[in-house]
């Protein structure tokens, strides 16, 4: 609700009248009320925020401005402090080591393991993996973080769950917005974005272009992103927005260094990397759209849709020429009452192709063709999840899935081994949970869950078995239990979970130490500790994560009772910053208290490591704004994260991945 005095709007029209002044006529002041209207399209920050504390597990929503007071450039920027996210960029750029409560632990490019999502539609292609290139984090309004089961919502029946990156419509973004940004190892980056607010329909439009030289040697990135977004109601009942993206990424990828080669020069890339002119080069085209029809007595129908074609050119140890195009739809009926009774249901189709092409690498270009391979994934699947009021405060979740995924792989060009398959995966899960709210703001809460996780086309193909079988579905049952905690100065979400998992997907090796590729596991465990928040004390901001996470083997035939490599078993990170009208400055950390294992067998370790850094500026609604931000202050050599193999038998391994040295980052931001 707004109030105009309608003396104050004549006088900033017109002027002060001589007459008004001779005569000294007062007029009384008139109230005029404009009633907000939600947009069924695209909720708000506060809105998401309230809908989320329904859901009785880990759910979290990122406010894109607690991140833009630095270098927004990876998604490590806009997710570092998010609680429960597990992310390290490779070379400083997008591709990373994405991972919730242990999901896509093997991968540190081309992520799985999650639901990567932009304004409620997938990202992820149809087989379950995704590119994290296709992400602008200055675009973005908010970022729902959904852990686990908590994602169901969405469809998501993995174990990670599910990230949503909400840009910002006419409505709710300043109408322009221009930034710059710029620094160490030739980072430079330009965005703008405009906004406009038509009454019933509006529209976001944004634009970036970015570079970088890298800290290592052949890391080069050029990224251009384009978004816009137009909705608006078409009658009382009936709204809908759609979105628009193209992408043009070009990424040079320096390669892994063994733990020699990191110590004595870490701004190298590897041999092999520079040989084969190693890359990641893809162009995006994607359009998405949301409809929602509200009906009487608290229903309501949405309807999510996309489609997206991708181009890749990925020369690495072969050169891969992949043209893929993926689509689907997800209709969604919502249902709540007074009583607290709330409904979500739905059911969601996608199919995605590949035309797969590998040759020889010759210094990054064609050689030999080696393969073809035309690959197709389609998925089938139904969702629903039920609250029901037990007693004043308490309330109870059930939910269902049923899941029916195909994943198919014609061989075009046998040499060798046929890798052809037609494999069909079918699951049935439950979910039930209990919320119990203490008082206002502060909540208790538990759940049991299933997922069901079929292997992505690389992990289906990837093997080194001879005669070729298809993996099976990850499956696993996980418990939670957790505190939200939102009063007074103090904002903290803590969840403790543990995963018995069948059927992991990760590389190990056999008995005699043969390597067997992506296989899987027996039995493993997953479980942890995540807790975030933000603590507020006079004018400092004390921001940040732990996790703690305790990933293992269940008494397997070859590794017993082993950590699993990859992730380290304890991470810190956070900021403390002093904040006044806009001003802020303050330290910045991060911290992985011990070393970790890189094979399954525990005989390679990266190091544990403590890096900090300083930023400061000013950031007000409107006007001139700035930042100024330095990283890894202390200029410490160190593993910001690691690749995964069986077995290294005590050897030095090239599967380390440096971190940026000392650098510092500064930006200009004007908003209107």
């Amino acid at each position: 609700m707004r109030y105009f005095p309608i003396l104050s709007l004549f006088a900033l029209s017109t002027g002060i009248a001589p007459w008004a002044q001779a005569e000294h006529v007062e007029l009384d002041e008139i109230e005029v009320q404009g009633e907000y209207q939600k947009d069924p399209t695209a909720a708000t920050l506060a809105e998401k925020r309230a809908e989320f504390a329904h859901i009785p597990g880990g759910a979290s929503v990122v406010d894109a401005e607690t991140y833009k007071t630095g270098r927004s450039s990876t998604l490590q920027d806009a997710l570092g402090l998010a609680t429960g996210v597990f992310i390290q960029p490779r070379f400083g750029a997008e591709e990373a080591r994405l991972s919730i409560r242990g999901s896509g632990l093997q991968r540190t490019f081309h992520g799985r393991g999650l639901l990567l999502m932009q304004d409620g539609a997938p990202v992820s292609l149809a087989d379950g993996s995704f590119d994290f290139q296709t992400i602008e984090p200055l675009a973005a309004d908010h970022i729902e973080v959904l852990r686990g089961a908590n994602a169901w919502r969405y469809g998501a029946a993995n174990l990670g769950g599910a990230i949503n990156f909400v840009t910002p419509t006419g409505k709710t973004a300043p109408p322009t917005d221009l930034r710059a940004e710029g620094g160490s190892f030739g980072y430079q980056r330009l965005y703008g974005a405009f906004a406009q607010d038509f009454g019933a329909w509006d529209g976001f439009v944004s634009l970036s272009d970015s570079a970088q030289d890298g800290f290592r040697d052949h890391a080069k990135q050029n990224n251009q992103r384009y978004f816009a977004n137009l909705g608006g109601r078409l009658n009382e009942r009936l709204a809908t927005r759609v979105y628009l993206t193209h992408v043009e990424t070009d990424s040079e990828l320096p390669g892994s260094l063994t733990k020699a080669q990191l110590r004595a020069d870490p701004e190298q890339a590897s041999q092999s990397s520079i040989a084969g002119d190693q890359r990641r080069d893809f162009n995006l085209n994607r359009i998405g759209n949301i409809t929602t029809l509200q009906l009487d007595d608290g229903h309501s129908l949405e309807l999510s849709s996309f489609y997206s074609e991708k181009s890749l050119w990925h020369p690495i140890f072969q050169m891969l020429d992949i043209n893929s195009e993926d689509y689907g739809l997800r209709l969604a009926h919502k249902w709540e009452n007074e009583q607290g009774w709330r409904w979500t249901g739905g059911v969601e189709a996608s199919q995605g192709r590949n035309w797969q092409s590998n040759y020889a690498n010759v210094r990054g270009q064609k050689g030999a063709k080696l393969d073809e391979l035309h690959q197709t994934a389609r998925n089938l699947n139904a969702f629903g999840e039920l609250e029901v009021p037990l007693a004043e405060r308490w309330a109870l979740i059930g939910g269902l899935a049923w899941l029916h995924q195909q994943r198919d792989s014609d061989d075009r060009l046998v040499i060798g081994r046929n890798t052809s398959f037609d494999k069909t995966y079918v699951g049935q899960l439950g979910r039930i949970g209990l919320r119990h709210d203490l008082d206002e703001g502060v909540q208790l809460f538990a759940n049991f869950s299933q997922s069901y996780e079929p292997p992505t086309f690389s992990e289906l193909t990837g093997g080194q078995v001879i005669a070729f079988s298809p993996n099976s579905a990850q499956k696993a049952n996980t418990l939670e239990a957790g505190l939200r905690w939102s009063r007074d100065s103090l904002d903290l979400d803590l969840a403790v979970y543990r995963s018995e998992i069948r059927d992991e997907l990760l590389a190990l090796s056999d008995a005699n130490g043969q390597p067997l590729g992506t296989v899987n596991a027996d039995r493993t465990l997953h479980q942890g500790v995540e807790l975030g928040g933000a603590l507020t004390l006079g004018q400092i901001v004390l921001r940040g994560q732990y996790l703690f996470n305790d990933f293992r083997f269940d008494n397997d035939h070859v590794y017993g009772d082993n950590r699993l490599a990859g992730i380290p078993r304890q991470f810190i990170k956070g900021e403390a910053l002093w904040q006044q009208e806009g001003w802020y400055a303050g330290p910045t950390f991060e911290w992985a208290p011990t070393h970790y294992s890189v094979d399954q067998a525990q005989t390679l370790y990266a190091d544990g490591y403590a890096i900090w850094g300083l930023k400061g500026g000013y950031r007000p609604s409107e006007g001139l704004g700035f930042f100024v931000e330095g990283r890894n202050l202390s200029d410490k050599a160190y593993v910001a994260t690691t690749g995964v193999i069986a077995d290294a038998k005590g050897r030095d391994s090239a599967q380390f991945l440096p971190g940026d040295g000392r650098s510092l980052f500064a930006g200009l931001e004007w908003r209107l």
